[in-house]
């Protein structure tokens, strides 16, 4: 499952790299919209300082001309220009998340080695993973009825276990699809906001010439800057959980290592770390608008926020009653 949704992330890496060209449709339309205003920003402060009678200060008009030879090369100018300085930051985080995955794969299996070797030593547990206790506890039985009972029993009681793995199994596979997804819309939100910002960014240069629209610019340098910087925190993000679930492996390594230590199978912890994940990716947006302040984007970060919280409850309650399930017939 990870490597089919990794191929998705790297299907939108493509696509952002495929459609970000096609900005150059827009230079024509930019540039006839700067040059108008380019205009009208000259006459007017030309024209203010001969009514004034003052020497024509020419440094204050090189902006439009500064902003039009971006808008020339708005591809290679801006664009690779902003990407080649925030590129380094996404490879950073990307390298600390893929040693925290290594690393907790590692741990993964040996405590899953370990608590089957702890569930082999219980006598009361060795049959109902083990195929070759289990026959060897039927050996040992005969075919008085009390002996019968005793091996239809078992037989219902290995086939009772086997079911409880795959419905716990089937959820856990549910909690991972969904907090996989989360991550998947969130870097989809992404690119789909930064190929518009870098299709229509000649535009948005355009109009900043203007008078009253000088800030347009600023806007959009940040509103791109702070989008970019939601795949580092998402990065940084998926670090700290692996980070947390090697920490929660080591404990449970070590718990594992005493011979007289009997496993819990429910791993109902596991579960909530999962929801928490879940509720926590869609808080990326308002972590990423605190690194760079880009105004305009409030809205949409409460309605993301407010997504959350209301998946949250729903998952929050729908696994709280499977999982409660769960661990009451575990307990039966």
């Amino acid at each position: 499952m990870n490597t089919e949704f990794d191929n998705l992330h790297q299907v939108l890496r493509s696509l952002y790299m495929e459609m970000t060209p096609l900005c150059s449709n827009m230079i024509g339309v930019a540039k006839a919209l700067a040059g108008l205003g380019a205009l009208f920003y000259v006459a007017s402060r030309v024209w203010q300082s001969l009514a004034r009678a003052e020497p024509i200060d020419v440094y204050p008009m090189l902006r439009p001309f500064a902003i039009g030879l971006c808008i020339l090369f708005f591809p290679t100018i801006v664009l690779s220009t902003l990407n080649g300085v925030l590129s380094p930051i996404v490879r950073g985080t990307e390298q600390i998340l893929t040693t925290q995955a290594f690393d907790m794969q590692a741990y993964q299996e040996q405590k899953d080695k370990l608590e089957k070797e702890a569930l082999l030593r219980n006598p009361e547990t060795a049959y109902l993973i083990s195929q070759e206790e289990f026959d060897k506890k039927l050996e040992s039985l005969g075919f008085s009825p009390s002996d019968l009972a005793t091996i239809s029993g078992m037989y219902m009681e290995r086939g009772m276990y086997q079911m409880k793995q795959s419905i716990r199994e089937g959820f856990y596979l549910l909690l991972e699809l969904i907090f996989q997804s989360a991550s998947l819309v969130i870097d989809t939100i992404r690119t789909f906001f930064l190929i518009v910002l870098s299709i229509l960014g000649p535009i948005a240069f355009a109009i900043s010439v203007w008078d009253g629209f000088q800030s347009t610019l600023v806007q959009w340098f940040n509103r791109y800057i702070s989008v970019y910087l939601w795949l580092p925190v998402s990065n940084l993000f998926g670090a700290m959980l692996n980070k947390i679930q090697i920490l929660m492996l080591t404990k449970d390594i070590k718990a594992l290592q005493d011979p007289n230590y009997i496993p819990d199978t429910s791993n109902s912890v596991y579960a909530v770390f999962m929801l928490l994940g879940i509720i926590g990716y869609f808080t990326i947006p308002t972590v990423s608008n605190w690194i760079i302040q880009a105004g305009g984007m409030g809205n949409y970060n409460r309605n993301v926020n407010q997504s959350a919280q209301k998946a949250g409850n729903v998952i929050g309650a729908g696994a709280g009653s499977v999982a409660g399930n769960i661990v009451g017939r575990l307990k039966r």
